[in-house]
Order: C-alpha cells, then sequence, then structure tokens
C-alpha cells in the first residue's frame, strides 16, 4: 500500500559488530516487507546486512578494536571513518538513520549529522549503558536522537528518569532463539546426570581470554585438586580457536573445545553449570536455566576508568534484567582461582546459591516477554513510525 502512495524511501544503516550487523539484517528484513521494492538500504555493516542487500561503505572488521589503549592508538582512523560516514549520510538524505550500538562510533555520527541535516530522523538500536555509566548522556541524545530502541525490559523507565529520548523496549534477540537454548527431554537427563558438564567461557575477544584464560584454568585445577569431578567444555568461535587451544595447553584440566555457534548451544542444552566472563553470555546462561559464577578483568587503565564511572550495583546483564543480584561475580583483584573456587563448587551442586539462581532464572521470560511481536518486527514498526513523522516533502 505505501510503494504505491510513497516515492521510494531510503535507510541508512550503521552496524559495527557482528551482534549489530544481526540486529540490522533482521530489521532489514521486515522492512523490506513492509516496503517491498519500495525501500534503499545504504550504510555500514557485516556479512548478514550485506546478504540482505547492503554494500557497506568499509569492511567492519577495520573497527574490531578492543580497549582504551588500543583505540587511542588507532584514534585517527577511528575519526577519518567518522567522518566518511557521516558525509555519506549527509549526501544520501536518508528518510532515516539508523545507529546500530558500538554509541562511541554511531553517537558522534549521529551528532554530525543533526548538525548538517536535522530533518533526517535518527533511530538508536540498542541503547547505551546510560544506566550504568555516563548517565549525563541519555540528556545529551535528546539533541541528536528520536528514538531509543531498548533491548532490556528496565531501559524506558531509566530513560524518563534520566530525561532522554523516547525509548521503546523491543525485546533482546535471544528471546527469539529459547528453543535453542533450552534442551530437550534426552538434553536434560543428561545435565542431571554424573559427571556434570561444566562450561567455561572466557570472552569473544582475544583481549578478554587473554585476562581470563589463566585464571580460569587455575580455578579449574583447584576444583580438580579438591576432587570435584566435571566434564569440561569450552565453546568458541572459529576465528579464535587458535588462541584458546594454545592458551588452555597447560591447564591442569582439559577441556572440550567445541567450535562455532550451533555447537554452543548444544553445550548450553546440556550445561549444569558455567564459569563465565561478565557480558550478555549471563543473560544467554540464565535465559537457558544454567546456574553461574562470573568474572571480569580488564587492564589497569580500562580498570582505573571503569571504577570511577560504573554507577550499577552489579556489572552482571542477567542481574540487572531480574532485578536481584543473585549470580556471584568477581571483578578484578577478586577475580583469583582461590575466591572463584569455593562460589563455583556450590553451583555445581545442589546448594541454596544453586537454588536460588534457578528460581530467578524461571522469572526471565516474563520479565523479557514482548507479547506476540519478534523483537525485529518491534523495532522496524518504531523506524517506520518515526521515518513518516520526519519525511522530508519530495
Amino acid at each position: 500500500m505505501m510503494q504505491g502512495r510513497d516515492p521510494k524511501r531510503k535507510i541508512f544503516l550503521i552496524a559495527t559488530e557482528e551482534s549489530g550487523d544481526r540486529l540490522g539484517s533482521a530489521l532489514m528484513r521486515v522492512l523490506r516487507q513492509r516496503l517491498g521494492d519500495g525501500v534503499q538500504f545504504e550504510g555500514v555493516g557485516g556479512r548478514t546486512m550485506t546478504h540482505e542487500g547492503l554494500n557497506s561503505l568499509f569492511p567492519i572488521e577495520e573497527l574490531s578494536i578492543v580497549g582504551f589503549a588500543a583505540v587511542v592508538q588507532h584514534l585517527p582512523k577511528i575519526l577519518r571513518l567518522i567522518r566518511q560516514t557521516a558525509d555519506a549520510v549527509t549526501e544520501a538524505a536518508p528518510d532515516a538513520l539508523v545507529i546500530i550500538d558500538s554509541p562511541d562510533f554511531t553517537h558522534r555520527i549521529a551528532r554530525r549529522v543533526r548538525a548538517r541535516n536535522p530533518a533526517i530522523p535518527v533511530v538508536d538500536y540498542v541503547s547505551p549503558s546510560v544506566w550504568a555509566w555516563r548517565p549525563g548522556r541519555a540528556r545529551a541524545m535528546l539533541g541528536y536522537v528520536d528514538h531509543v530502541l531498548g533491548l532490556l525490559p528496565f531501559e524506558p523507565e531509566e530513560y524518563r528518569r534520566l530525561r532522554g529520548p523516547p525509548c521503546s523496549y523491543v525485546g533482546h534477540p535471544l528471546i527469539e532463539q529459547l528453543a535453542s537454548l533450552r534442551p530437550n527431554a534426552e538434553e536434560r537427563a543428561r545435565r542431571d546426570t554424573e559427571p556434570p558438564v561444566l562450561l567455561v567461557l572466557p570472552g569473544s575477544r582475544r583481549s578478554e581470554i587473554r585476562h581470563h584464560l589463566d585464571v580460569f584454568g587455575a580455578t579449574l585445577g583447584r576444583l580438580q585438586a579438591e576432587g570435584r569431578t566435571f566434564a569440561l567444555m569450552l565453546p568458541t568461535m572459529p576465528h579464535l580457536e587458535t588462541a584458546i587451544r594454545e592458551g588452555v595447553a597447560n591447564w591442569p584440566v582439559k577441556p572440550q573445545i567445541v567450535v562455532g555457534e550451533s555447537e554452543k548451544r548444544a553445550a548450553f542444552r546440556i550445561a549444569h553449570a558455567a564459569l563465565a566472563k561478565s557480558g550478555t553470555v549471563t543473560l544467554e546462561l540464565a535465559l537457558s536455566g544454567i546456574p553461574m559464577v562470573t568474572a571480569y578483568r580488564v587492564g589497569a587503565i580500562e580498570a582505573f576508568i571503569l571504577r570511577r564511572a560504573v554507577k550499577v550495583s552489579s556489572v552482571i546483564l542477567a542481574n540487572l534484567v531480574i532485578g536481584q543480584d543473585v549470580i556471584p561475580e568477581f571483578l578484578q583483584e577478586d577475580c583469583t582461582p582461590e575466591k572463584l573456587a569455593p562460589v563455583l563448587a556450590e553451583v555445581l551442586t545442589d546448594s541454596p546459591l544453586r537454588r536460588q539462581q534457578v528460581e530467578a532464572f524461571a522469572q526471565l521470560d516474563a520479565i523479557m516477554s514482548t507479547g506476540n511481536k519478534s523483537p525485529s518486527v518491534l523495532a522496524a514498526d518504531i523506524v517506520l513510525a518515526t521515518m513518516r513523522k520526519g519525511t522530508r516533502k519530495p
């Protein structure tokens, strides 16, 4: 119906990480379903967005930079890509700009675009962590973001509290993947069979792996020395496999390394407990019903900055969504084998800590529900509504 009434719509999307690329591609699919041949996509994205018809301005691998020190080292390149992308948006004059995650990159572009052409509506898909640190950013976003699409159910209220732009909870992509995370009857039986399957998840970036592998290996060695038995599994991705295999070569307990997303999900479905680096994986584990202990180490510079910036009682995403600190977290100097091992032993056994986590995780379906609409559909609805309100007359 829209195609016959409106000229061809142009939507510019910017995603610079794999997770954002997946969100962008799902959004593009729904927008194409709604607009048919009446939509044209431009922007920055990875493999899945390219598959949906986006010609990326540059490979997103150019921005795979982690850590404050690395950002400083690559600053001239980052600033050049920000200028290049902002120029491309301004020249395209799209009916909407959708920035996806990576706020330190995408928000700088949005500010430049708003200054040059205030008529271009800007939708921010994936809220920056204004509820955890830099809360003043929410108020600042009023000047260059028209609507925020939140993945977490508490985010709309946080934006109201912080006086930021309108924010709608559209749902986390994980809620569409529950079937691949949860066990069938046979897998459930393996979860409850000896020896228990213990997942170890040191991170998805090379710097995270470097900071966590040694302490995780020593923690597992302590458990083994105490006479605890477990079947150890370490899921990873193909591009990290070599680094993982080299990193665990000297572990006292050798893990079974499983590679790829489908193998990781299969491991989740039989796992009894997990030792994980904090991050989105904690929510993935919680939705899978896997009790866990979490840890996080960063470099000295990052630790100095984060200690002064973080404003929440927990950095564990699953804790924040549940609204209770049910998952233990061991950060920086507390991230030691001596502290991790006894608590990990608790979640491996039928302890009060384990039972508390299982009961809390059972609440997540209700907490994160989006009714009968998927996150990508809800996101597309808001992009289209924002685009219509902001579209310039031809």
